[in-house]
Formats: C-alpha cells, structure tokens, sequence
C-alpha cells in the first residue's frame, strides 16, 4: 500500500540554486555530446572498416555501446530537471535504475579486452585459435548474460521494497544508495546482494585485470627490441588508464554501506563513472590507436 502511494520521485540534482543550475548546464549538455557522438563514431567507424574486424574492436564495439546506454539513461533527465521539474516517475525510476546497472557490462567487457591483451602479448601463436570469432563472441554472450541477470535481481529487489519515509532522492539520478535510504522496510538483503556484486563483478573482475596484467608486463620486459615493448605497452596503456578510473569510482561508490552514503561527496564520484569516463573513453582509444585513427579519418572523409 505504501509503496503504490510513491508515484514519483523529486531528484534534488546538484544544486538548488537555479542560478547554478543554469551555470552546470552547458558543461552537462557538452558531456552528453561529446560522449554520444564520441561513442557513435567509434561504433561506426569500427563497423565500417573491416580491417577492424578483431576482437579487441569487437569488445570495444560493446563498451561504446555501453557508454551510449548509460549516458542516455541519466544525462537527459538531469538535464530536463535543469530547466523544468526535478521529478521522475516511480516507473521512470526503476528503468533507470535498472539500466545503469548494466554498466556491469563494463567491468566485464575489461576483463574481456584485458584476456585479448593478454592472449595477444603472452600467447601470440595461439591467438587465431584461442581468439576466434566462436571464442570472442561466446565472451560478448556471456558478458552481456551476466549483466542482464545482475541488473535484473537488483532492480527486482528494490520493486520490492515500499517506499514511506519520502520521496526525495538526494542524487542526480536513481542509484540505490539513495533510493535504499527511502525505504521503511529492511534493506539489509538489498546490501547483502549489491556488496556480493561489487565484490564478484567489480573486485572479482579488478582482480583478474590486475593478475593478468602482471602476466603481460612480465612477457613485455622478456621482449628484446625497444620498438616492441613500446608497440606492447601501448596496447594496454589506454585500457589500464580507463579501467583504473572506472573500477575505484564503482568500488567506492557501492562497496560501503547505505548509512555511510553522502549527498555531495557520492554525487561527485558517481559523475565520474556515468558521465565523465563514457566521455574520456572514446577519446584515450582512439587518440592511442593508429588503426582507428584511420578508420576515422576515411569516415569523416566519406561525409
């Protein structure tokens, strides 16, 4: 009965000023451009050359598309409450919630790409068996099914929960730190279940990113010519660079408890994962990688 009687719920946003808001909302609309049009040329571009038909094109094919999911999820409804209403259907909510937590993919699709670093560097003679197009599509699958399950139990759980005790939710968006503060049942299963998460997809994932990479660093200085460490370091500088950012913000955000949760300092770091690192990311791969350099520059040329 309480939770049929929240048919919305009031974002409070960054700010309550309507002068700031005003201030902050060309500096969002930019991020949403550039992470949009920066995303959808990486997809078209890597669609449209077939040189680029490899698996690591292909795994970052899918994160493009996960940025784009993401910052269409989130980004047009901050910038609406903006300039109209701060509100958001119950409806609305859980969509959001339930797609921002396919930013899951993303952790995945790391580890993903970091296993092709490191077949490519430490198994270079079985890379066209272990790495065909059977084996990274298979890997695709199954990241997109773990997502899919894990996004779908959280958000079931929270449907789940009544909401009494408001309706205010103090963030930019439906995450559900805040939305797990509103309830007035117990939350503890909902904890339980989003600190098992972090721990299997975010830790778990870091983890074998960190293992792997210790592998790839340890064949990169058995390497003899300076030519090929550099070729080989190059490869995996930009991927550590984003999921450096990525996985500290994620960690941080959903690996400590709901009571510790903080309206200004979570705000920010969550802007970094849904906003800022969609927006870097198909700018650090490109900018490090001739081949889609390239791709680009015929595309562009082509229009």
């Amino acid at each position: 009965m309480n939770q049929m009687l929240v048919t919305e719920f009031l974002i409070l946003g960054f700010f309550q000023s309507p002068s700031l808001q005003m201030l902050f909302f060309p500096a969002f609309l930019r991020l949403y451009t550039a992470a949009l049009s920066g995303n959808l040329l990486i997809v078209v571009a890597i669609s449209s050359s077939p040189a680029l038909h490899t698996p690591m094109y292909f795994f970052l094919t899918n994160l493009a598309l996960v940025d784009i999911l993401c910052t269409s999820t989130i980004l047009p409804k901050l910038l609406s409450s903006m300039v109209t209403r701060k509100t958001i259907s119950y409806g609305g909510c859980m969509a959001q919630l339930f797609f921002t937590w396919s930013l899951g993919a993303e952790l995945l699709l790391f580890s993903a790409m970091t296993y092709d670093h490191y077949v490519a560097i430490c198994q270079p003679l079985h890379y066209s068996a272990l790495m065909g197009p059977w084996a990274y599509t298979f890997l695709a699958g199954v990241v997109w099914a773990i997502s899919l399950t894990n996004t779908s139990v959280h958000t079931g759980l929270m449907m789940h929960l009544p909401f009494c005790k408001s309706n205010v939710v103090e963030h930019f968006f439906c995450e559900i730190p805040p939305l797990l503060k509103l309830s007035c049942s117990p939350t503890h299963l909902n904890e339980v279940m989003v600190f098992a998460a972090d721990l299997l997809v975010a830790v778990g994932n870091f983890s074998v990113t960190v293992l792997s990479y210790g592998f790839i660093v340890t064949s990169i200085l058995h390497i003899w010519s300076a030519e090929g460490k550099w070729r080989a370091f190059s490869t995996c500088s930009s991927h550590l660079l984003v999921v450096s950012m990525y996985y500290s913000t994620v960690i941080y955000t959903y690996i400590h408890p709901t009571s510790s949760y903080t309206l200004n300092k979570d705000k920010v770091v969550s802007v970094i994962y849904t906003s800022v690192a969609p927006t870097l990311n198909p700018l650090i791969y490109p900018l490090r990688n001739k081949d889609i350099k390239v791709a680009l520059r015929r595309l562009l040329s082509c229009s």
